[in-house]
């Protein structure tokens, strides 16, 4: 017991009195936030943000009427170009194809994979426009087939 109060009470007491002296040190002016230096900088009408004030004109405002109303012409979309033909997509010849590959007798199941992947990513009918895929086809199952022959041939 300290001066007639219990550890406990006199303990609330401080803690009661730091809590005041604390509030009145921190009391920030009403247009400040804490942490920042300056005020806050946006149009206010009588404490009300003016955007507030004509929620519904908001649409209005990002609504073009004049082209909604065909008083405005837009431009028409320009049309993507005609796509070119790769030159290596016209060689279809299987002698053609098989230059290209350049397979010899040197080559060993792991370089004639190689050579497959990079033949396809050049030349794969997915990664070619579509009026061309017809000739990707093609050199793809060229290619397939004179490295699976490749491949028979060191087995």
């Amino acid at each position: 017991m300290l001066f007639g109060q219990s550890v406990f009470q006199s303990v609330l007491e401080r803690l009661k009195a730091e809590d005041e002296t604390e509030e009145e040190a921190e009391a920030p002016a009403a247009h400040r936030v804490a942490g920042l230096g300056t005020g806050l900088a946006f149009d206010v009408m009588e404490g009300v943000s003016v955007a507030s004030q004509r929620p519904g004109q908001a649409y209005f405002d990002n609504l073009d009427l004049d082209a909604a109303a065909g008083l405005v012409e837009k431009p028409a979309p320009l049309a993507p170009p005609e796509p070119v033909m790769p030159d290596h997509l016209t060689r279809t010849a299987p002698q053609e194809v098989a230059a290209e590959l350049a397979i010899s007798a040197a080559d060993t199941p792991l370089t004639l994979g190689e050579k497959r992947r990079a033949f396809a990513r050049a030349n794969h009918p997915d990664g070619v426009a579509l009026p061309f895929r017809d000739n990707a086809t093609k050199r793809m199952m060229l290619a397939n087939l004179l490295i699976d022959e490749a491949l028979r041939r060191l087995r």
